[in-house]
Parts: C-alpha cells; sequence; structure tokens
C-alpha cells in the first residue's frame, strides 16, 4: 500500500482553484461511454460532476490566505497483492475510501469541533478511481533505461544527417545498432523498452481523494500538515498532543484494507517493515529472520518483485552488521522459496 498526502501546488505557488487538478483526474473518461465512466463520489453519494467538485472545494476557503493550500490530495495506491483480495476494483475501493477516511478523520489528534471529536462528516472530500497508471520519468525503470533512449535519439538522428548527404555512415549498420539498443534496455514490457509516458501493464486501479483545507462547515482549519506532536494543547483538564498523526494514519490504512477485504499482510508488506527498513536495518533483518519458513519465502518474493532492495543504502556503520545478518537470512529464505510452492 502506497498512500501519499499533499499540499497542491502549481510550480512554488499554491494553487487558487482545484480546476486543474480537477481536470487532470477527468482524463481517464475522454472517449469512454457513460456507463463506462468514473465518477466523483464522497462519504454518502455517487456520480457527484466535476463541476460540482470544483464548486464545494474551492467555495470552502473562508479566511484561507494566498499562500496557505486550499486543499490537499491523498493518492492510495493498493500493491497488485492487494488488488488480487478484490472482487471488483471499482465497488471495493469506493467502500475502502469511506472506510480509509473515518480512519483521517480520527488521525487528527487533539482536535476538537464544538466540543467533539473529530469525524468523518467534518471531512469534505471527493475521490475517484483511476484504472490507468503510466510510466514517469521519475520511475526507476525509465531512468535505468535513459542512457539507452539517449544513445538511440542520437543513432536515429544520424540517419535523415546521412540521408541527406550531410554525413557519411552505413544506415542498415545504425538500424542494426538501435536495435541491439533496444533489446538490451535492462527494463522491458512485453519485450518494449519501456519509456516515459507508457501505460503500465496489469491492474493498476488506485484512489486520488481530494480533500478541503477547511471543514465541512468551513469555520476550522484541518491541515493533514500540521505535524503531530508538533504542539501540545489542554483538553477536558489534560494536556495532549496536537496535529496530523500520519503514523497513525499509515498504520491504521493497512489494517483497515486487511480487515474490510480479510487479506493477510505479509510483514515485508507493513508500514512497520517500511519504518524499521529505514530506521534500524537490524531491526527489519531480525524481524524477517523471525517469520515461519513460508512466511520467509513469501517476505522475498515480494521484495524481488516489488523491486524493494535487498540490501538498502544504509550508513556504513550499520551497514557491516546488516550485511551478516542478511547473509544468514538469505541463505535460509532461499531454501524456503525453493521448497515452497507459494506463487506470488
Amino acid at each position: 500500500m502506497y498512500i501519499n498526502i499533499t499540499a497542491q501546488k502549481l510550480g512554488t505557488n499554491y494553487s487558487q482553484s482545484s480546476a486543474d487538478f480537477v481536470d487532470y483526474l477527468e482524463k481517464e473518461n475522454e472517449g469512454l461511454m457513460k456507463e463506462d465512466m468514473e465518477h466523483f463520489f464522497n462519504q454518502y453519494g455517487d456520480e457527484i460532476s466535476a463541476k460540482e467538485v470544483v464548486k464545494e472545494i474551492d467555495g470552502n476557503t473562508a479566511k484561507l490566505k494566498k499562500k496557505e493550500p486550499k486543499f490537499y490530495s491523498i493518492m492510495v495506491s493498493p500493491s497488485k497483492y492487494e488488488l488480487r483480495k478484490l472482487e471488483n476494483s471499482s465497488a471495493d475501493l469506493k467502500r475502502y475510501t469511506r472506510e480509509l477516511m473515518k480512519d483521517y478523520a480520527a488521525s487528527f489528534k487533539g482536535r476538537e469541533i464544538d466540543g467533539r471529536p473529530i469525524s468523518v462528516d467534518d471531512i469534505k472530500y471527493f475521490a475517484k478511481i483511476e484504472h490507468q497508471r503510466t510510466f514517469k520519468g521519475t520511475d526507476k525503470q525509465v531512468k535505468e533505461n535513459q542512457p539507452f533512449a539517449t544513445k538511440i535519439l542520437e543513432l536515429k538522428n544520424e540517419i535523415p544527417k546521412i540521408e541527406h548527404g550531410n554525413a557519411t555512415g552505413n544506415i542498415e549498420r545504425l538500424k542494426l545498432k538501435i536495435g541491439k539498443l533496444e533489446r538490451d534496455a535492462p527494463h522491458q514490457q512485453n519485450g518494449i523498452r519501456i519509456v516515459q509516458g507508457m501505460p503500465k501493464e496489469g491492474n493498476q486501479s488506485h484512489i486520488h481523494i481530494i480533500i478541503s483545507r477547511k471543514d465541512a462547515s468551513n469555520r476550522f482549519s484541518l491541515s493533514p500538515g500540521s505535524k503531530y506532536k508538533a504542539s501540545e494543547v489542554e483538553m477536558h483538564g489534560k494536556k495532549v498532543k496536537r496535529g496530523f498523526d500520519r503514523d497513525a494514519f499509515f498504520a491504521k490504512a493497512e489494517i483497515t484494507f486487511d480487515k474490510t477485504f480479510g487479506y493477510n499482510r505479509n510483514y515485508a508488506e507493513t508500514y512497520k517493515a517500511k519504518k524499521d527498513f529505514i530506521k534500524s536495518p537490524k531491526l527489519y533483518f531480525t524481524a524477517l529472520m523471525k517469520l515461519p519458513a513460508n512466511e520467509k519465502a513469501i517476505a522475498f518474493k515480494i521484495m524481488g518483485k516489488s523491486g524493494i532492495p535487498l540490501i538498502p543504502n544504509i550508513p556504513t556503520s550499520k551497514a557491516q552488521l546488516a550485511l551478516r545478518v542478511f547473509k544468514r537470512l538469505r541463505k535460509g529464505a532461499e531454501i524456503a522459496v525453493k521448497s515452497s510452492s507459494i506463487g506470488i
């Protein structure tokens, strides 16, 4: 599960209207019959028009300054393993979104509205399911293919020069070199070199959510950019930490998905594992070592197929210890993988 929360910007400035972002999310509907389109929805409504979304989000910005974000976006991208648990991507992801937004509201710690905890009814949001994704210039596959792309372009630019007599060379030989470079590029999809803008194969269903910075009554600011623990406030005679608890939200998002769809999450897929991987490689590898053989086999397959490095980029002081632990882990995991009939 990949979740990203961002304040929407145009360059270095915050967007003053949600219109451009909404138009961007409507791109998949172009050329589709009405019955095949994906519409905006919220906690209680379906088939909400793009025009209505813009009107509601842009009209809910009381007292916000130009240099403050007017709305945020959340992108929720389930893994291919999680998507396999869904019977109907659109309907199931809508159901999950509505549960997820309850978790979002509950992640505002130390905040109350009219003397009660914040609930999903206080959140003004609209969401949309998308089923297509394309490779971006920042993707690993595109970046690692780039040296090949540069050389291919250079050779292709040579051909018209030769044809017009502005350069000498063998065009057929250049075409053979181009073909070899196309085949040698490290990242391919269906035998074709992966380039920026190429649609990704397989189930690519994911969720986009537009959330107003202000609550549904347009009175209070509810910013997921306000870091949890940033300040303390007194509530009902007690000091409590205040802010949006992203850690709690990300962790709860996984629990909610697992509970909703009966998904058995492997340690390698958890938000906790990602945190362990970054903060304490030793703890990460130790946790993997303690997994049962079959679970360990699943973890290694997930790590390998998800592009997660089996040896992370970590400080030298920790790398040697982590490497020793890793070698022991890999030896046991390879036996588990070979003896396992798990198909991932």
